[in-house]
């Protein structure tokens, strides 16, 4: 090979890279955030019958629907015959008065009954998208007594009981759980039950 080519090949080169120097750290930044903006997993199915009841808040993200609840936070969900669930969310607010939501859930289809959309608004806003929440089931215990709930945005998360509370390692294992799942527990606010 002469001098003169491998002089324009190494030009090349030096010329190929010094151009592709400064995309590097863009193509870096999107290789990193599509490793974290991976979907958040529910589990495989979930048993409406058994998943039904009454459950205890254990813990959640802060948010702005649930504020004013200071303590004692349930969630009631009762089967409908037309397919639906009625959800009835209580807690004590300031003064030790009982708070209480009325809402509904509905199943997405071809989920197995591991997402759910939930609203609190009348019925007449129904059609409305916006009025509807996502509650997606990503921790399941096989006996039922402890559900971890999110979001497919992880902007919300709950640790639920079927008691009122949860022993250290019960606890650890759905924050482990949420963690892997890509949510920040950091941010998990922990609910007085009396």
């Amino acid at each position: 090979m002469s001098t003169q080519l491998a002089r324009r090949l190494f030009s090349s080169l030096t010329l190929a890279c010094a151009a592709a120097l400064p995309v590097l750290p863009v193509m870096i930044a999107l290789h990193s955030t599509q490793a974290v903006a991976q979907e958040v997993v529910t589990v495989p199915s979930v048993d409406l019958k058994r998943y039904v009841g009454k459950w205890y808040e254990i813990a959640r993200f802060p948010n702005s629907f649930q504020k004013k609840c200071i303590a004692n936070v349930t969630a009631e969900y009762r089967a409908r015959a037309d397919g639906d669930i009625d959800v009835v969310n209580r807690c004590k607010v300031e003064g030790g008065v009982l708070d209480q939501a009325n809402g509904l859930a509905r199943i997405t289809e071809g989920s197995n009954n591991t997402k759910l959309q939930v609203r609190f608004a009348p019925a007449w806003l129904a059609w409305f998208p916006l009025v509807w929440g996502d509650y997606w089931i990503i921790d399941l215990d096989p006996d039922y007594s402890v559900a971890t709930v999110g979001t497919p945005s992880r902007d919300y998360l709950w640790i639920l009981s079927r008691k009122p509370a949860l022993s250290t390692a019960e606890y650890e294992a759905a924050v482990n759980n949420a963690t892997k799942q890509g949510f920040d527990t950091s941010k998990l606010v922990k609910t007085p039950q009396q």
